[in-house]
């Protein structure tokens, strides 16, 4: 008899867990019995790995053979267990010692011909493996980058299983045929799947970042881009057809900060699980940008799909921007699907197969016209709408979303005055405050879970870190008058100490808290559109 056992990890969502791979040789007629949850992917392991092992020149054990993938209760999926599924069957049969292998932790897809071909999620896979104590991986050559960014873990990268065979028994390492030059490797099939991020808007780094000066008139949306980048409050932004909408929602990833490496880590994680991360750059740096079309359905949005739940937009947005374009658009079901994770930074999906939480802690951006036509707000427009159409066309967006919404911004056509007055102030210096304002957030939310104004308890901000004396007194009066809620009173004050951080003060003044009022009830207070910057 033959026994031995490796590792690899199984995917839930973004987490990882374990898996011992045990494979046992017993005398009897010759068989391949996987058990332990496979899908039906990996129950085909079967015969890639035969077939694997014997075109790289080792000899298949003509006994039965049992596969062993534990915890037997955990959903198995893909075919990133054929590397482990192999060794393991190798070690029993004493073509490998058993004691080389036990605790590696192994990554792959196995071809028919030998060759390691890379799987989605090789990131979240090692993080799991380096939080439960393993400190050596072995994963495709092609996605060393990506596991290596995983720091105190011994990352070995393969292309083929001769290679590795030749690894773990100290004998000369075969090479292999690199891709041609100029030719796309066939082998980053499996890194990017079609239909998985294309089409949703993602910023993919490949072209310019558009600039803000590109942008005429629009002084108000452009302060309100410019708080919502620097406190990360969500915005929605009305107005007709041509003002600016689209343009300033393209053009706020340009004025975010960088991620810092935590944040780089949790957005790669799900960029490789959702199957969307570029081959050759395997850590996401910048912001994302997702911008689904309105023809998207709740799945879409927020997760889900059959067999495991893959992420939505708004966890392919998270640590960036989720762009909502025509949002009256959408159904009204994946509008308000998006409450919850508004609110709590994540997505629970729940699926007979099991339970899946995803990170969704985006920045939304909601555009939208004032009426069908898009010319009811319009002065001198000829808006053909029925009064009825209207209400009916804004009442799409549900009271409950748009309460979640901290800044609202009529967009105003653009005039020919604003047309040849060129420009407005360039995306590197509006980047420079919004950068000045989180540094001074971030100094003063030091020591707490919290590094945005927008991410405070409304009950930190009543008894933690209070307002200039006086200056709640007009969100005061509006609660009384009805024009506010006890949420949109804490999302008020957030906006106001952004503001303040801004225009460098301590605390916010009435002149921050009014400011605030006007950008999330719109109902204007005399107060200039500069307000919130330093003077």
């Amino acid at each position: 008899m033959g026994f031995a056992r490796t590792c690899s990890v199984a995917l839930v969502g973004v987490d990882g867990v374990v898996v011992e791979v045990q494979a046992d040789l017993e005398p009897g007629v010759a068989a391949f019995t996987l058990v332990g949850l496979p899908d039906k992917s990996l129950s085909e392991a079967r015969e890639r790995v035969r077939a694997a092992v014997v075109n790289s020149g080792a000899e298949w054990p003509q006994r039965k053979l049992t596969v062993g993938l534990s915890p037997a209760s955990v959903p198995k999926a893909g075919s990133g267990f054929d590397l482990a599924l192999a060794v393991a069957v190798l070690a029993a049969a004493e073509l490998i010692d058993p004691r080389t292998i036990a605790d590696l932790v192994l990554i792959g897809e196995l071809g028919l011909d030998g060759r390691i071909r890379p799987v989605r999620g090789v990131l979240p896979a090692v993080l799991a493996a380096a939080e439960a104590g393993y400190d050596q991986v072995v994963v495709p050559q092609q996605t060393v980058g990506e596991a290596a960014l995983v720091p105190g873990i011994s990352v070995l990268g393969v292309r083929s299983l001769r290679q590795l065979i030749a690894v773990l028994t100290d004998a000369p390492v075969p090479d292999e045929e690199p891709p041609d030059e100029g030719r796309p490797d066939p082998m980053l099939a499996g890194l990017l799947v079609p239909g998985a991020g294309v089409g949703t808007g993602l910023a993919t780094g490949t072209c310019e970042t558009p600039d803000l000066r590109d942008v005429a008139g629009q002084r108000g949306a452009r302060l309100a881009l410019e708080v919502a980048a620097a406190g990360g409050h969500h915005l929605f932004l009305s107005g007709p057809p041509g003002a600016g909408k689209t343009m300033l929602a393209e053009r706020l990833p340009g004025i975010l900060p960088p991620l810092s490496r935590r944040e780089s880590l949790e957005v790669t994680a799900v960029h490789s699980v959702a199957g969307i991360l570029p081959p050759g750059k395997p850590l996401v740096s910048a912001a994302p940008y997702c911008a689904p079309h309105h023809s998207a359905t709740m799945q879409s949005l927020v997760g889900g799909g059959n067999g495991t739940p893959r992420p939505g937009a708004c966890s392919l947005a998270h640590r960036g921007i989720l762009f909502l374009d025509e949002a009256p658009e959408f159904s009204a079901k994946a509008l308000d699907a998006l409450r919850q994770p508004l609110e709590s930074g994540h997505v629970v999906i729940a699926r007979a197969a099991g339970v899946v939480r995803l990170p969704a802690r985006f920045l939304m951006v909601l555009a939208a016209n004032p009426c069908p036509c898009g010319r009811h707000t319009v002065r001198g427009g000829t808006c053909d709408c029925a009064p009825s159409a209207v209400r009916r066309y804004q009442s799409r967006l549900s009271g409950p979303l748009l309460d979640r919404v901290d800044l609202r911004i009529d967009a105003e056509p653009v005039t020919r005055a604003d047309l040849l007055g060129g420009g407005g102030e360039p995306t590197a210096t509006v980047a420079a405050r919004v950068r000045t304002a989180r540094e001074r957030a971030a100094a003063r939310l030091h020591g707490t879970p919290w590094q945005l104004n927008a991410n405070v308890p409304g009950h930190e901000l009543r008894t933690r870190w209070h307002p200039a004396p006086g200056a709640l007194a007009n969100a005061e009066r509006d609660i009384e008058r009805g024009l506010l809620t006890a949420r949109g009173l804490d999302r008020v004050l957030r906006v106001a100490w952004t503001l303040a951080d801004l225009a460098g003060r301590d605390r916010p003044d009435t002149r921050d808290v009014d400011l605030a009022l006007e950008l999330r009830t719109g109902i204007a207070r005399g107060i200039p559109a500069t307000a919130g910057r330093p003077s």
